[in-house]
């Protein structure tokens, strides 16, 4: 999830001239230094508002008197003015009345408005305005699993090791991939001890896998590429960890009613990413696959219908199927000695997939309207 601006040298004018959208104000002097030199989830407090401004569209007027170090490179969109005197900033002021006006010691937690900025003038201001930040991640789309039992060691993860280190979402994505393929590999070798480290790393990566998107969201990395990325990625483990479990329990037991269980499971996943994969690229969202519009499940796609409500049950019937809850269902059922159950769950998981998928494809080849 990288990001694709392309920098260029800050551009230093004396007269403003009327922006072409809506602009801002970003008051850069002595009074805001403090602030915004220090650094809120991997990012100067200046460059996050640079960052941000540009992403929300605005024409980011920057008012300087020197005073507070600016990156080195600025947004497209930025426009740098000077204004070493008091009287010229409120020259500008007036020059461009009715622009609104923010501080460069300011951290806007959501990028909706520019209301609610946190200003920035010590470590515990800058605490408070860096955990405001990752609070805006908690979308309502997450799994219970996900918000209460993984995010928190992701946000850990995120905040205190990943934003202080020059690493990419991408990166982070692969990196968490090869941990899942490790997990996957213990998994089906059928020795039990392994099986158990192989249940437990692809829960690791199921917490890493959410270190990826937090990153890119707190530095404004996201790219289409990344939400691609991410998805195959998860995709392809969870096929994989499908067949692992089949080749697993087959090793362990001999028995090829596991060998078929897990191949099966893994095949029907197959069919059901082959189509999703499709679908979303026809209905133009994205990257993600939970923004499917399914016909066998109705209008609403199911990032939609998870951000509405929990109680129904196509919810639960999904919840059983979300990467966080599966792998960690696993694990326990590994921990307690009943691993075999892994491979029900996994048919659970993939058999519903595979109808919604086959039935999308009957609707499409009769030629129905969307």
């Amino acid at each position: 999830m990288t990001d694709n601006d392309d920098p260029v040298t800050p551009t230093v004018v004396d007269a403003i001239p009327p922006p072409a959208k809506r602009a801002v104000i970003l008051r850069a002097t002595a009074a805001e230094v403090v602030g915004a030199g220090m650094h809120v989830a991997g990012l100067s407090v200046v460059e996050r508002s640079l960052k941000q401004l540009d992403r929300m569209g605005l024409s980011v007027i920057v008012a300087s008197d020197g005073s507070c170090p600016l990156p080195k490179y600025l947004p497209p969109t930025a426009l740098l003015r000077r204004v070493p005197r008091p009287d010229e900033l409120a020259a500008l002021r007036k020059e461009l009345e009715g622009v609104p006006e923010v501080g460069a010691n300011e951290v806007r937690p959501t990028s909706r408005s520019l209301e609610g900025g946190l200003k920035v003038a010590d470590e515990i201001s800058r605490r408070k305005a860096e955990s405001a930040v990752f609070a805006e991640l908690l979308r309502g789309d997450l799994g219970f699993v996900a918000r209460y039992l993984n995010k928190p060691v992701s946000f850990f993860i995120t905040r205190h090791l990943l934003c202080r280190l020059p690493v990419t979402p991408n990166q982070v994505t692969l990196g968490a991939a090869l941990v899942g393929l490790l997990g996957a590999t213990f998994i089906a070798s059928g020795n039990y001890p392994f099986m158990l480290w192989g249940f437990f790393l692809a829960h690791v990566q199921s917490i890493l896998d959410g270190c990826d998107g937090e990153l890119a969201r707190v530095r404004f990395q996201q790219s289409a590429i990344g939400e691609w990325l991410d998805t195959l990625v998860d995709d392809g483990l969870n096929i994989a960890i499908f067949a692992a479990l089949g080749i697993g329990f087959y090793r362990a037991t001999g028995s090829n009613l596991y060998l078929s269980a897990g191949l099966v499971a893994s095949l029907m996943h197959i069919v059901y990413d082959f189509v999703a994969l499709t679908e979303i690229r026809r209905q133009g969202e994205g990257g993600e696959i939970i923004k499917v519009r399914w016909r066998l499940t109705g209008t609403d796609n199911m990032k939609t219908r998870l951000t509405k409500t929990r109680a129904n049950p196509m919810i639960v019937l999904y919840t059983m199927g979300r990467r966080d809850f599966f792998v960690l269902a696993f694990l326990v059922y590994a921990l307690v000695g009943l691993g075999k159950l892994a491979l029900v769950h996994a048919l659970l998981i993939a058999g519903p997939l595979f109808v919604i998928a086959t039935t999308q494809v009957i609707w499409r080849l009769r030629g129905s309207p969307e």
